[in-house]
């Protein structure tokens, strides 16, 4: 029998639509090693010269109009991708996506962002006959996310199946597998030997998280973190943002021996289980992956939209709390400072974390079900539009 070939496809707009899919592809390959798979965010390899402007178009109003953002996202949030649309963006960014699918020839093709579902489900349309899955990538579900030709809609939540559910989706074709995370979270590090790896102090240790961005924190954050670094150990990650990685280690006020920034690391895990508490924008990926290590989370400045919906989700099931004001970091430093390395926090609202709600190795798995009981696909014919 051949190997199974996985495509998963995504765009650059955020870190965790890509993220997801790389996390699916390892899990994947975990689940079952013989599988070839293979991550692209298509309109950026079929468009590199167009497709970086975009997207840093995207990023400049995501820092400094965050509104307009969420105004769009609730303008748009019943309607899916139109044909109009669909069409000017494969003429625009994916008039060679055919021609791509045809030299991997995949057995199956899952889209982690709405784009290049739109277009892939346009080429289904016209013949494709390889089998759509969509991995929606947040606790919400964008009518973006909904085109015509999906086989099978992969959700975080009950909810969510609900609310395709309630625009017209096929209840037989929606699946809670979660969403995705790498297999390093899916199994948890003491925390000690985390923290000796990471050659840091054995004592509270809070991850603070800017976004796959490494969006700005807000000095007021900034200065409460820092009047807490004689009782807690705290870990910066800025991520992609270098230049902000950089300006918070020249800070005076942050050259401290307990206060340690990291610009882009791959240790996320082992950080999360060194940590007793992480501070983070909701993120769908860095929300699951904190569920995943069943760490307590204090959410702060969420960008309107799916973020907003994220972090509603978490703490109305009590995984995390809204960072409201600076006094919620007093609570929660408090807490943690009091506890000694070998005692257990009594979370209070975050208590629910300990439920095994999220089985973080289902989706990989289901998708391999879903794929070795799909019929042997014979042909990739389909008209070149």
């Amino acid at each position: 029998m051949s190997k199974k070939r996985v495509l998963i496809l995504s765009e650059g707009f955020g870190s965790g639509h890509t993220q997801a899919g790389h996390a699916l592809a390892a899990g994947i390959k975990k689940v079952c090693p013989g599988t070839n798979t293979k991550v692209m965010e298509l309109g950026t390899f079929l468009n590199p010269i167009v497709a970086p402007w975009i997207l840093s178009a995207y990023r400049v109003t995501l820092n400094t109009s965050p509104a307009l953002v969420g105004m769009f996202y609730r303008k748009k949030y019943e309607k899916p991708v139109g044909r109009l649309t669909r069409l000017a963006l494969h003429k625009m960014f994916y008039q060679h996506a055919s021609q791509v699918i045809r030299q991997l020839r995949p057995d199956v093709i899952i889209c982690t962002h709405p784009i290049p579902n739109a277009v892939i489900s346009r080429l289904r349309a016209s013949g494709l006959n390889v089998p759509l899955y969509t991995l929606i990538t947040d606790y919400d579900a964008h009518g973006s996310w909904i085109s015509p030709k999906v086989d099978q809609y992969l959700v975080s939540t009950p909810e969510v199946k609900e609310l395709l559910r309630q625009r017209g989706v096929d209840p037989n074709m929606i699946r809670v597998t979660g969403i995705p995370v790498h297999p390093n979270f899916w199994s948890n590090q003491d925390k000690a030997s985390a923290r000796r790896e990471l050659g840091i102090k054995q004592m509270p240790t809070v991850l603070v998280m800017g976004g796959g961005w490494g969006l700005l924190l807000k000095e007021e954050l900034i200065d409460k973190l820092n009047a807490w670094r004689d009782k807690v150990q705290i870990i910066c990650c800025m991520g992609s943002n270098g230049k902000l990685a950089e300006k918070m280690r020249a800070c005076p006020e942050l050259q401290h021996e307990n206060i340690t920034i990291l610009g882009h690391t791959r240790e996320i895990s082992k950080w999360m289980d060194a940590s007793d508490l992480l501070i983070t924008k909701p993120g769908g990926m860095t929300c699951t992956e904190g569920l995943a290590k069943g760490i307590p989370m204090l959410f702060f400045e969420s960008i309107p939209g799916q973020e907003e919906k994220n972090r509603e989700y978490f703490v109305n099931h009590g995984y995390g709390v809204e960072l409201s004001s600076t006094n919620v970091i007093d609570q929660w430093f408090q807490r943690i400072a009091q506890q000694s390395d070998n005692s257990s926090l009594v979370y209070d609202k975050v208590s629910a974390l300990h439920t095994p709600v999220y089985k973080p190795d289902r989706c990989a798995l289901d998708v391999m079900n879903l794929l070795h009981s799909q019929p042997v696909q014979t042909k990739l014919d389909f008209a070149y539009l």
